[in-house]
């Protein structure tokens, strides 16, 4: 190393000059952030730790919530009905939304744009208003029980509070999500890769196949993990829509809350539900990354 290399902060004479000016960096930073750090403060953290302290507290200091919700095949069963909705409404969104996404981003064009707009006005509608739109469609004077019944259709099946109109809304709801993650990465894909495939010999098909299908992975991943979490959480669509049997973990913690005032019980499955969200979040950063979910 010559004396050119070195830098002037490296230097006792330098480190004594920039001194000053990295305080002053430090305390602009960290100006600059207190007001996030404080928003997140009071509206996150303070909450989930009141309901992790409520969990353990409510009636008593003990393990009894957990220890209920655990023992009961009750609650065993609204949890395993809260990931079979989540892994069933992942895999329709993913079917129809892949399809949707390749064609916007392959052909393009004034179909591409349209599919894109229709996509993108669903972020514009409440979903509380989509769901209720559901009750009036699926209902007993609705189109679509007037259609069954001119079939021929006699009784009309139940379309409404059932499995069947729970997915059909989460389905609706959640499905943008998954066609904006695949279509963000099909969008970075080269057309050139394609060409490269062809003039190689591959059809369509393998192409496809050995070319995009592989690179568009990635957005399959973000799609499916973003639908699957966020169907974990899902209140106002499957109380409407389903019926009793069809209850999922986020109904029956608003249940306890309002019907029967049990708040201990209540954020203990507040707290089961986000310890299974987080640690389906730490082993897709482990293996994708969290800095990847939006593409």
């Amino acid at each position: 190393m010559n004396a050119t290399s070195v830098r002037p902060a490296d230097t006792p004479a330098g480190r004594k000059a920039f001194g000053p000016w990295r305080s002053r960096a430090n305390i602009s930073a960290w100006t600059l952030s207190a007001p996030a750090v404080f928003f997140i403060a009071v509206l996150f953290v303070y909450p989930l730790l009141d309901v992790v302290v409520i969990s353990f507290t409510d009636p008593t200091l003990s393990l009894v919530n957990y220890r209920e919700f655990f023992s009961s095949p009750l609650y065993a069963r609204v949890l395993g009905n809260t990931f079979w909705f989540a892994f069933l409404v992942t895999a329709i969104c993913l079917a129809l939304g892949y399809p949707l996404a390749y064609v916007i981003v392959r052909y393009g064009g004034t179909l591409g744009f349209a599919l894109l707009l229709v996509v993108a006005m669903s972020f514009w509608t409440s979903f509380l208003v989509r769901t209720y739109s559901w009750l009036v469609i699926l209902g007993s004077k609705g189109p679509v029980t007037k259609l069954l019944a001119w079939v021929g259709f006699d009784p009309v099946p139940q379309i409404l509070f059932n499995s069947f109109a729970t997915t059909l809304g989460m389905v609706h709801i959640l499905i943008p999500y998954m066609i904006m993650s695949i279509y963000a990465s099909m969008q970075k894909i080269d057309p050139n890769h394609l060409r490269a495939a062809a003039s190689l010999g591959a059809t369509p098909f393998q192409g496809f196949r050995t070319v995009f299908l592989p690179l568009s992975l990635p957005g399959v991943v973000n799609g499916c993990t973003l639908v699957f979490i966020i169907c974990l959480g899902f209140y106002v669509t499957p109380v409407l829509l389903g019926g009793p049997r069809d209850q999922m973990i986020a109904g029956l913690i608003g249940e306890q809350i309002e019907e029967l005032l049990e708040w201990g019980f209540a954020s203990a499955m507040a707290v089961v539900l986000l310890a299974t969200t987080m640690a389906l979040l730490a082993i897709y950063n482990r293996l994708v990354g969290l800095d990847k979910l939006w593409g």
